[in-house]
């Protein structure tokens, strides 16, 4: 008998049903009874058979005996799930099949005679290993926890894949050593513990056939298709690449629809130009159906004014589940007679959204009427975030894929580190001409001192949730007095009679639908009353836009209404006042601040010539990097690099100071703070080729990158105050040298009243990989 998928296992296999039998001995015993008879029958024709006791060795016994094992499994099988359940006997890992209930053996029969099972991504390793882990956990106490999900997957009889999750219920096996069994040591287990590639080692502790696996395990399988599906879909889109991936994505949509043909399609919309594009990089991986072939296509011209409304302006699925009698009832649309004509019978067309902007279409296809329509346009919603997050994954990869380009054609590098890729081009074009190879080398600067900076603008999301909640605030507030006058009945008859929007003198279903409304508004004014939490925004946001604003479309001619709408609008309406006074906060300072810094470098690269980089976030961070390797045909001393740091301290003052003097201008007056991170030693910067940027090299040189990211949110130690106050500087370094020579500094912009005469020292947390920071921190003269 096969007992196994594999050549190799430290089992040796006896298929055997003593515990049952043991269970019926004991009713046997017991009082007269119908149970009683049926135990003492049933174990009379097991006398005939000892082989169910002793372990079935072959095939052939199991056929043989096939009757009566169903008969002692009657308890575990009842007759009247055998139509619901998936179950069969089975030991753990093998292919050891028998005793299906009617449904497994009605998708065996549909799988067809060639298929056979196969536990997905289960190698003879795995099953090896993990063999040798049911010893350790029965025979020595070990509580190794190797389980993961096991998929059989399973072909309909159409074709499509469907995938079953595998459970064992094994408490019906015994674990026992053969004479050929190594008795193992703590060390033994510590050793194996670690060491899980080393089949070798395995296979030493726990030789071929060296234990015995006796009893029987029940195997259930339960449909996790659309689950399953989902993952397989999230990992597809991990390793996004174009060989295969249409092919995928439709294997995907077909196991979650079970349609064998279904076809799948993707569509970028450009918002500016209101278009539908198949341009790089989204035509590389799957086709659109939408712009037939073409490079793109207006909106407004390929859509009928309800699909065009649903799509682009509701952002919602659209889903015809009859083509023929939507072409009908529309002849001159466009997409309608394109898919007629390519033999399509329905479709969804669902918008990938992000952040309420359309990033593009994903397009189901069918060759059926009503196999696609807007009820099971829903299962999409499952895989829609992780399609939404790739998507705009790759569209900022487009995007810095274009930046790239225009860095590398038309800006200028640094000037301080232009002439090492000047020589590195001029190499590679002296290569080019006498026809040799040349591969281009990175550019790298070895031993430079590294100079951290930001000033940060403090408490920047809560002032950003603040504005966001008075402005959904705002709107909801003008919204529940619009609906109370909107909910008059005698309103809401004259305004359908006037407009024909009825077939029905009765108002009761549109007045529920805004009672319905009203009920919800105020449940949100309430939440609105709390600090905003993550999400509240979006989903408020949604509700106005898919559950409200359709109710007000219906009423667009009254003033009232379009008073409301105006206001709604982004860029000018009262409803996102409080955001663009946000945005105007946070883009001003960073203005100004950036002004400051990048005016006084002019000076700071004269003192010696250096490696300068800002970023503007919610504030304005720097690096510089100083050093001979920057600029070989300089003298470089160290003098050079306490004069920069001199420059940097004095000109975060004057960030600092130029913030203050701003802040009453501000349509929201935000603090900041500010912070140097001093690093007394060198590290090497290369210019990473995929990114287009510099970068520190190296493990070791990491550590200056590690302590940037975890010191502005750190605290005094042993206090819950942070390292950092508006109106003051705050520098932080590790030894003794660095604070004499920082405290010089001080006294210097103190000297000219820059800094204030108090000196404040202490000790930093220690944090995550960091540990034995210390601080200065000094008031700024305003």
């Amino acid at each position: 008998m096969k007992r196994h998928s594999f050549p190799d296992s430290p089992f040796q296999i006896q298929l055997s049903f003593f515990h049952i039998i043991e269970e019926l001995e004991k009713q046997a015993a017991g009082s007269v009874g119908e149970s009683t008879i049926q135990a003492k029958a049933l174990l009379a024709e097991v006398a005939q058979c000892p082989e169910l006791v002793e372990g079935l060795t072959t095939y052939e016994q199991i056929e043989k005996n096939e009757d009566l094992i169903h008969r002692l499994l009657t308890n575990y099988f009842p007759q009247e799930l055998t139509m619901n359940e998936i179950k069969a006997i089975n030991l753990p890992y093998t292919d050891l099949i028998f005793n299906h209930t009617a449904r497994f053996k009605n998708i065996l029969k549909a799988a067809g005679p060639d298929f056979s099972f196969n536990i997905r991504d289960f190698d003879a390793h795995q099953f090896y290993v993990l063999s040798c882990c049911l010893i350790l956990n029965e025979f020595y106490g070990t509580t190794l926890d190797f389980s993961r999900p096991l998929f059989y997957d399973i072909p309909t009889a159409d074709g499509v894949i469907k995938h079953y999750r595998i459970l064992y219920n094994a408490d019906y096996l015994d674990i026992l050593p053969t004479e050929r069994a190594v008795t193992l040591t703590a060390d033994d287990i510590d050793l194996l513990l670690n060491s899980y590639d080393n089949l070798d080692l395995w296979k030493s502790k726990f030789p071929k056939e060296s234990w015995t696996l006796r009893g029987f395990s029940i195997m259930t399988l339960y449909d996790a298709t659309v689950e399953n599906a989902v993952s397989i879909f999230k990992e597809r889109l991990l390793g996004l690449n174009a060989a295969g991936f249409e092919e995928n994505m439709q294997s995907i949509f077909r196991s979650i629809y079970r349609i064998p043909d279904i076809k799948v399609g993707f569509t970028l919309y450009n918002q500016e130009e209101d278009q539908f594009t198949a341009s790089e990089p989204f035509s590389q991986y799957m086709t659109s159906f939408i712009v037939q072939g073409q490079s793109h296509k207006e909106a407004q011209m390929l859509l009928c004014s309800s699909s065009y409304n649903c799509l682009i302006r509701r952002k919602q699925y659209f889903a015809i589940s009859d083509v023929d009698e939507f072409v009908a009832s529309d002849p001159e649309n466009m997409l309608g007679n394109y898919f007629h004509r390519q033999g399509i019978k329905s479709f969804i067309l669902a918008p990938v959204v992000k952040n309420g902007q359309l990033l593009g279409v994903l397009e189901l296809l069918s060759l059926r009427t009503k196999e696609l329509n807007s009820i099971n346009a829903n299962k999409l919603e499952v895989v829609m975030p992780y399609l939404t997050d790739t998507m705009e994954r790759l569209l900022v990869e487009m995007q810095n894929e274009l930046q790239a380009v225009i860095q590398e054609k038309y800006t200028a590098i640094h000037s301080s580190v232009y002439w090492k890729f000047r020589e590195e081009a001029q190499t590679l074009i002296a290569h080019r001409e006498t026809g040799r190879d040349y591969e281009l080398r990175e550019i790298v600067f070895p031993d430079v001192y590294p100079l951290y900076g930001q000033i940060d603008i403090k408490g920047s999301s809560e002032v950003r949730n603040a504005s966001v909640q008075q402005d959904l605030q705002l709107q909801i507030k003008t919204l529940c007095p619009l609906i109370k006058q909107l909910i008059n009945p005698d309103y809401v008859m004259a305004e359908e009679a006037a407009y024909g929007k009825s077939g029905t003198s009765d108002p009761s279903p549109q007045i529920n639908a805004f009672r319905e409304v009203q009920e919800q508004l105020r449940d949100y004014l309430v939440e609105l009353t709390f600090p905003l939490r993550a999400g509240t925004e979006q989903y408020i946001t949604a509700y106005l836009a898919n559950e409200v604003h359709p109710l007000l479309q219906r009423y667009a001619t009254d003033p009232r209404v379009q008073a409301y709408f105006a206001e709604t609008d982004k860029e000018k309406g009262a409803f996102h006042l409080q955001r663009r006074k946000y945005e105007t906060t946070i883009s001003t300072i960073n203005n100004r601040l950036s002004d400051v810094i990048d005016r006084n470098q002019t000076i700071a690269q004269v003192l010696y010539p250096h490696y300068y980089e800002r970023f503007k976030t919610d504030g304005i961070e720097h690096n510089l990097y100083i050093g001979a390797s920057i600029s070989p045909k300089l003298q470089f001393s160290l003098q050079r690099l306490y004069d920069l740091r001199l420059w940097q301290l004095k000109t975060l003052c004057e960030m600092e100071i130029a913030h203050h003097r701003l802040k009453a201008e501000l349509p929201y007056p935000v603090d900041v703070t500010t912070l140097i991170l001093v690093y007394n030693a060198t590290i090497a910067i290369r210019f990473r080729m995929d990114e287009k940027r510099f970068d520190v090299d190296g493990s070791y040189n990491a550590r200056f990158e590690i302590v940037k990211k975890r010191i502005d949110k750190a605290f005094i130690k042993d206090t819950s105050e942070r390292i950092t106050q508006s109106g003051k500087i705050t520098i932080v370094f590790s030894n003794r040298l660095e604070e004499q020579e920082y405290l010089q500094y001080i006294n210097t912009l103190q000297s000219q009243m820059i800094l204030e005469a108090d000196i404040e020292q202490f000790d930093i947390e220690d944090l995550q990989g960091v540990s034995g920071l210390k601080a200065i921190r000094v008031k700024i003269v305003h």
